[in-house]
């Protein structure tokens, strides 16, 4: 795994470096999860092959360069026993600070209708894994003088809630430059097209534009519409100065984009990505 590089000038007066990577898919089951849960295990593994080198060379990279790794989410593929232990184990070993995704609290891939009801299901156990709230956290890193406040979200279904929201505003207020961690990454013309036309169904952001998505399947309308709430959660960041780069996965790709004129950084998995503010 060889690294990207990317620096992002922000008026610091001394470096800060994080070690970003996103949907690394770990695909475990054993039989204490049920056959069903095996069968599952076999047929995602053909998806993400490497995903258990890839979290290995993750690991190694932090540890080589120093680096905490921020993690923008789907570390794990579904819920099973034994990818819980693999992420606490990882976890337990490493610096990594989470914002979780959508794969996180899926029981079963594609199953059912994933909104909080569902995640609840599965969400004290997930937590157990990991040292911060994967739903609502921030860490703030220093190097001397200079500090930056990471601040991480759950919007692994499209959408942002109003005490997240809250949360973000309270850690503006603290005075130090925001980085925004985030699962799915938020709408800009460019990474829809690109994004779309990947894809060649819909795009896989949060806060696309209705008369964008109107086109949709009705399932995938439903789920990526955007609500009062997460409209009101993206004005906010477009107009806020003090958050100054957005960390995202979800699209496994590696992507160079923007929201509101600052970098939106998205992480596709196969590689990891220093990233230097400065």
């Amino acid at each position: 795994m060889q690294p990207i590089h990317t620096s992002i000038e922000i008026g610091l007066p001394a470096p800060i470096r994080v070690l970003h990577a996103s949907d690394t898919h770990l695909t475990h089951a054993d039989a204490r999860d049920g056959q069903r849960k095996v069968d599952l295990a076999a047929s995602r593994l053909r998806g993400f092959p490497d995903a258990d080198a890839r979290l290995a060379e993750l690991g190694r990279l932090s540890h080589q360069l120093g680096l905490p790794i921020m993690h923008t989410g789907d570390l794990i593929d579904f819920v099973s026993l034994a990818n819980l232990e693999a992420a606490k184990a990882f976890a337990d070993s490493h610096d990594i600070f989470m914002a979780t995704g959508n794969h996180e609290f899926s029981l079963y891939v594609g199953e059912a209708w994933e909104d909080a009801d569902y995640r609840n299901q599965s969400l004290a156990a997930v937590q157990a894994c990991y040292k911060n709230d994967i739903r609502m956290s921030s860490r703030i890193i220093k190097n001397g003088d200079a500090a930056v406040n990471f601040v991480a979200l759950d919007n692994g279904y499209y959408y942002f809630e109003p005490r997240q929201l809250a949360f973000l505003k309270e850690q503006v207020a603290l005075g130090l430059p925001v980085v925004l961690m985030i699962h799915t990454p938020l709408y800009e013309r460019k990474l829809y097209d690109d994004a779309r036309a990947r894809s060649g169904s819909c795009a896989y952001l949060a806060g696309v534009p209705d008369e964008l998505i109107a086109d949709y399947d009705p399932y995938r309308y439903r789920q990526q519409k955007t609500d009062a709430t997460t409209a009101e959660f993206l004005e906010y960041v477009a107009g806020e100065p003090a958050i100054k780069c957005i960390l995202a996965g979800h699209l496994h790709v590696d992507y160079d984009s923007t929201f509101a004129g600052r970098p939106q950084l998205i992480s596709g998995g196969s590689v990891a990505r220093v990233v230097e503010f400065c």
